[in-house]
């Protein structure tokens, strides 16, 4: 039997520049320190919703806006970010990225207007994040091999849990006992703190190819996914199909023909964006230019299905996390920080399910664990619906959100590992990129489309109280309709138009019970979507690949590939036992070989066939 202490001492023998373990785990926190920023950024809007809404007299459509315009300027960025990366260095971009965000956290922290809320949030914060998250991810993986990665990403995703169970908590302490803009501010502190950490990550080798960037393709896909998100955003004001009234851009009308909406024409208009985005990249690829995306990688279904799975599940997520706090500060006038206490179960459960789920990750298949979890996310979903009423309080529904909580530890500590084990090492930082790109895509769509959901439910379900009111007069009842459908935005957090104090106390309240009724009917309608999106991808996950068999075939084609054994020599392994270790062994030492020679490191390939020798013997 091989010993594992001579084989990891043989590994240390052939690092010819050891790191100490400070700065070799320093560098793990700094990149789980930029994930973990991202994360406070977007829970900490979320809990924020109300006051944004009062304090800037807006509208949640436009706060909609604000939160889909972030997720799709990562959606459409990411990518090209990973491309920056490789030609200027991922360092180099990684710090560039952090500095974006701090000055898009500065701008959205003055902002006096939606208007320059969404550029300081949405387009500022999301191009630093676009090119500081690719750089992140591409860091990690060159910076750790083997066991250390499988450690560093536990740790990764352990952070990411911390920040999404303390964000709803800060910024609700945040916004409720100084100011909303009190968020943003933290992050300036956080990212100096980032940039200052940066300085110990190694330096990363820039790609030999210096590959162009494929701008068309980055115009095509950007304007192509907006057009998209406009699309279903937009969906509850103009109609899906009827017109409700008539398109503007701020001055500027366009009436559509046939009485239509905007929305399908602008449906048309973005899928035929993408199929000419598809038709470029095939073409451009086709050429020997550096596509955008290489459409190839599509072709492993392993990955196809890891990415599909993830955006989906972000769909559901999404909607989740917009509109619990919805509910909680319409329905039961709870203030921001109380509602980042109400989330604490699901996102505690979160932050200890996840690193225990990479644990029992070794002992059973990954891929049911993210089926697990995707059935208790759903049943999450179902249980949160029931318990919703009108008098429903944190109590109440913190059996679905801790059950949310552990679906989503499960999922996230398996999925990602899962679908960028799935391409071979040159592909990781394109994988990478793409994996990122996609779960911003269902982020995007699912703050859309749920918040769609509820703003459609809840004018018909208000319309529908007023009409069946046994106590409001018949005479007030246009009126009231008419009110509700022109403040949807201001009925969905409690602020529901009231004509003045001579209306009697029993009608206001009568207005006061419909609004509630109507609010929480829009939930449970969003969490119904939400159970639909997460089996949906419960049945894309089937599609995942199992890991022993898949990930021992792969191993044994790169051994016989780089001539360390023979066919022969694999075929005549004495034990699955054996042959299992031997194929461990070898693939951490591939792994080192790779990454030494990425950094442009000596070979270590005559002591790695040695050690077969070794282990054949």
């Amino acid at each position: 039997m091989v010993n594992f202490l001579q084989v990891e001492n043989f590994i240390e023998t052939v690092e010819e520049e050891p790191v100490s373990a400070l700065r070799k785990w320093g560098v793990l926190l700094v990149l789980s320190l930029a994930l973990a920023i991202v994360i406070l950024d977007t829970t900490i809007l979320n809990v924020s919703l109300a006051a944004i809404v009062r304090d800037l007299q807006t509208s949640v459509q436009n706060i909609q806006w604000v939160i889909s315009a972030y997720s799709l300027t990562l959606a459409a960025l990411t990518v090209t970010g990973g491309r920056f990366g490789d030609i200027f260095g991922r360092k180099k971009m990684f710090m560039l990225g952090a500095f974006l965000f701090a000055v898009g956290s500065f701008l959205a922290s003055m902002s006096h207007s939606v208007g320059m809320l969404i550029i300081g949030e949405s387009l500022v914060e999301g191009v630093g994040a676009a090119l500081m998250m690719p750089a992140t991810s591409s860091l990690l993986i060159e910076n750790y091999v083997g066991r250390d990665r499988a450690i560093a990403f536990g740790v990764w995703g352990g952070i990411a849990g911390a920040a999404a169970a303390l964000g709803p908590i800060i910024g609700g302490y945040l916004t409720t006992t100084f100011d909303w803009r009190w968020g943003f501010r933290l992050n300036l502190i956080v990212i100096s703190a980032l940039l200052i950490g940066s300085l110990i990550i190694p330096a990363s080798k820039r790609s030999e190819e210096r590959p162009d960037l494929d701008w068309l393709g980055v115009l095509l896909s950007s304007f192509g996914l907006l057009t998209l998100v406009f699309s279903v955003i937009e969906a509850s004001s103009y109609g899906w199909w009827t017109a409700k009234k008539i398109f503007e851009i701020g001055t500027f009308s366009l009436p559509m023909p046939w009485n239509l909406s905007v929305v399908p024409f602008s449906m048309v208009l973005g899928l035929l964006i993408l199929t000419l985005f598809i038709g470029w990249e095939l073409y451009h690829e086709g050429r020997g230019r550096t596509p955008l995306i290489s459409l190839k990688i599509f072709q492993n279904r392993a990955f196809t299905s890891g990415i599909l799975t993830m955006s989906v599940m972000a769909l559901g997520q999404t909607g989740l996390i917009f509109s619990v706090p919805v509910f909680l500060q319409s329905v039961r006038h709870l203030d921001a920080f109380h509602t980042g206490l109400s989330l604490l179960p699901m996102s505690l459960l979160l932050l200890v399910v996840s690193p225990l789920s990479a644990m029992l990750g070794r002992k059973v298949e990954p891929k049911h664990l993210v089926q697990l979890g995707l059935l208790v996310t759903a049943s999450a979903y179902l249980v949160l619906r029931q318990m919703l009423t009108v008098d429903s309080g944190p109590w109440q529904l913190a059996p679905g959100l801790a059950l949310f909580g552990i679906g989503m530890g499960l999922v996230m500590s398996q999925i990602s590992n899962m679908t960028l084990s799935a391409v071979s090492s040159k592909d990781a930082g394109e994988a990478s990129g793409i994996n990122s790109t996609m779960r911003q895509v269902g982020a995007s769509f699912g703050s859309a489309i749920i918040g769609s959901i509820l703003i459609s439910v809840l004018s018909t379900s208000l319309a529908t109280g007023v009409t069946n009111s046994q106590i409001l007069p018949e005479a007030m009842k246009p009126v009231l309709t008419q009110q509700f459908s022109d403040n949807v935005s201001e009925v969905e957090f409690g602020n529901e138009k009231q004509q003045g104090n001579e209306i009697p106390v029993v009608i206001r309240e009568e207005i006061a019970h419909i609004a509630a009724e109507s609010t929480v009917e829009a939930n449970r309608a969003a969490m119904a979507f939400g159970a639909g999106f997460t089996m949906l991808g419960f049945l894309v996950s089937f599609a995942l690949p199992k890991r022993a068999k898949e990930d021992e075939e792969e191993e044994i084609e790169e051994m016989i590939e780089l001539g360390l054994v023979s066919q022969t020599e694999i075929d005549n392994q004495p034990s699955p036992v054996h042959t299992r270790l031997t194929i461990d062994l070898i693939g951490e030492l591939i792994l080192i070989e790779q990454a030494r020679l990425e950094r442009g490191y000596p070979s270590i390939h005559a002591e790695v066939r040695a050690l077969v020798d070794r282990l054949k013997a």
